[in-house]
């Protein structure tokens, strides 16, 4: 079946969108190629939306799929999904094409209020972000030696600092790639997930709110091609500057864009979800998601380990 929204009539309604370095608009494409289940039991498939907030607007989307979808919302963190349920009995193979064109903007800080519960829930540990763990402590006696002074910008800036110069960016072996900020500290390398985790839970430590967001790299140096996979970034908050983005995975790859990536993102990514330990439906209650962009899925009301093939692709929009 298809479902298709027009969230603008057409792209020429907004005119120069990719004009710039900094600002760029292209077609971003989720694709579940047809996957088979047993016919037993219900299928229930969820897959993750791309947010809108500063930096990235949704222009136009495209929603098909083999079977009927509805779109959620999960409760915490706002995040958006589009659901796909086969009952039990039916045969259909599970497909789906999700197409958004997007404009994207780089990203500064953003100045916003948090409310009471907010504070709470970005101070707050998660599974694998232990928030004052005695893990922690060798490390912000490095951070406290480094900072210029005791403000929560000065330490924030350190422990950013401290992360890119002693975590090392690679995927070898097993380990890697769970956002563990104990396997952080222990084997100082990973990807994204344990760079962020680990500053996450220093910056908490600290009493410095922060948040994981997690989507797409989409690169700029070519003009169309296939996604290899997921990319995440953190946003901590300063009360006098709002949420203040950084990427210390990216910082540590690319050293020359250390101080470009500390209070800002150029437009070479997509968000698609925000937080961790995430509920979504009634079995993930039972074993939350530790991030959300791959599809979940349940069989039966029960999540469901196995892997389901995807494909992510991009196609620059020209103005």
């Amino acid at each position: 079946m298809r479902l298709l929204f027009l969230l603008a009539l057409c792209l020429t309604v907004f005119p120069g969108l990719a004009s710039t370095p900094d600002s760029r608009v292209f077609q971003f494409t989720y694709e579940i190629p047809e996957a088979d289940f047993p016919a037993g039991e219900a299928v229930d498939i969820y897959i993750p939306m791309p947010a809108e907030y500063a930096g990235q607007k949704i222009l136009l989307q495209d929603l098909q799929s083999s079977v009927p979808g509805k779109r959620g919302v999960e409760d915490t963190n706002g995040n958006a999904y589009y659901h796909l349920h086969r009952p039990a009995g039916s045969t259909i193979p599970l497909s789906a094409t999700l197409s958004w064109t997007v404009a994207r903007d780089a990203v500064g800080a953003t100045k916003e209020a948090l409310s009471e519960e907010q504070l709470a829930q970005y101070l707050a540990p998660d599974a694998l972000v232990p928030v004052g763990h005695e893990i922690l402590k060798p490390i912000q006696a490095e951070i406290y030696s480094m900072r210029t002074d005791d403000s929560q910008a000065a330490t924030a800036r350190a422990i950013y600092d401290w992360v890119v110069d002693n975590v090392e960016y690679k995927k070898v072996g097993t380990g890697w790639g769970n956002g563990d900020t104990f396997w952080a500290c222990n084997e100082r390398y990973g990807n994204c997930t344990d760079f962020h985790s680990l500053f996450i839970a220093l910056a908490r430590s600290e009493g410095i709110p922060a948040r994981f967001e997690m989507g797409f790299p989409v690169p700029r140096d070519r003009g169309e091609g296939d996604i290899g996979g997921y990319h995440c970034w953190v946003q901590f908050y300063l009360p006098e500057r709002g949420w203040v983005p950084i990427d210390a995975s990216e910082a540590a790859k690319h050293p020359e864009q250390r101080d470009a990536l500390y209070g800002g993102y150029p437009a070479d990514r997509i968000h698609f979800s925000t937080g961790r330990d995430l509920v979504i439906s009634a079995g993930s209650a039972e074993a939350p998601l530790n991030y959300f962009i791959y599809p979940y899925v349940e069989i039966g009301g029960k999540p469901w380990s196995g892997k389901i093939a995807t494909r992510f692709s991009f196609a620059e929009v020209k103005s």
